[in-house]
């Protein structure tokens, strides 16, 4: 995710950054320019049209469609929006049961406990690792961290790893339920906690894994695509070799509001726009760490 200053104007307006929708859209702009080109030198240089042909009434059919593709666009907008901040939601969400698991955790173990607190301390920000890169459809071990009691070796990598991490973290303290270590009224304390961890990785594979439908996509690109090939042969009348930088304008417009949507619908990759997991994956790990290692004042 790029971090910017929202109030700085000029480098939004002469800046060109990684995620830039010229970079993207820079083929199809040129292909673009070369046929408004070629339209304008058929109609004006070669056949010589009046301004009384039949052609220039398309134009009327780019004033009635223009406020429809609007509204196309202003949905599929929003509707790729609402996926990127319910995502964010669900990972702001394992920030704070990673937190509050963490603190639940290192009040209820007694300080002598030390290979169970220093299980739970390498093992809730394990899960978050390993759902960021699940969401990515890899695996980097180097990124776990192993304890006396885990091995990144147990993991089976071809299979679902954030459930194996959650399913090791449930069954450590069943563990400490049986032992008499935590008690049963502990673990309604801690169950909120725990089946969030599932919980938010299946709504964050809801998200990843239900793009929008085939049909609505396909349609929106073939509309945009006819709306500006056919925008020079009205309008040339009027503005002759000036159609052609009007149009690309009007494509590279449309065509980045479809752009940024594609980017923004699937939140958890490694574009520019997309959210920063990596950094909330080790502010999580930090904050965790830091919580086990605050010493806690017992009753005497």
């Amino acid at each position: 995710m790029i971090n910017y200053n929202p109030k700085e104007w000029w480098g939004f307006i002469f800046g060109l950054h990684k995620a830039d929708t010229v970079r993207k859209l820079a083929p199809l702009l040129l292909a673009i320019a070369a046929y408004s080109t070629l339209i304008a030198y058929l109609i004006v240089d070669y056949w010589e049209l009046e301004s009384t042909s039949d052609l220039k009434n398309i134009s009327l059919m780019h004033s009635l469609l223009g406020f429809v593709i609007s509204m196309l666009l202003v949905f599929r907008t929003n509707t790729a929006y609402d996926r990127w901040w319910e995502g964010r939601k669900q990972w702001g969400g394992l920030v704070n049961s990673s937190r509050n698991l963490a603190l639940k955790i290192n009040g209820l173990l007694d300080p002598e406990h030390t290979e169970y607190r220093e299980f739970f301390r390498t093992m809730i920000p394990n899960f978050a690792f390993s759902l960021k890169n699940h969401l990515r459809g890899k695996y980097l071990g180097e990124e776990l961290e192993s304890a006396s009691l885990f091995s990144t070796d147990y993991l089976r990598k071809e299979e679902h790893v954030p459930n194996q991490i959650a399913g090791l973290i449930i069954s450590k303290v069943f563990e400490l339920q049986r032992r008499g270590i935590l008690l049963p009224e502990h673990m309604l304390l801690l169950n909120d906690e725990l089946q969030s961890l599932t919980n938010i990785s299946g709504a964050c594979e809801r998200i990843k894994n239900t793009p929008i439908p085939f049909s609505y996509s396909s349609f929106l690109k073939k509309f945009i695509f006819t709306y500006c090939v056919t925008l020079p042969l009205g309008y040339v009348f009027n503005l002759n070799y000036l159609v052609v930088p009007f149009v690309v304008f009007v494509f590279y417009i449309l065509g980045s509001l479809e752009v940024i949507a594609e980017e923004i619908e699937d939140p958890f990759g490694e574009d520019s726009n997309d959210l920063p997991t990596d950094t909330i994956c080790i502010n999580i790990r930090k904050a965790v760490k830091d919580i086990f290692n605050t010493e806690v004042a017992y009753p005497v």
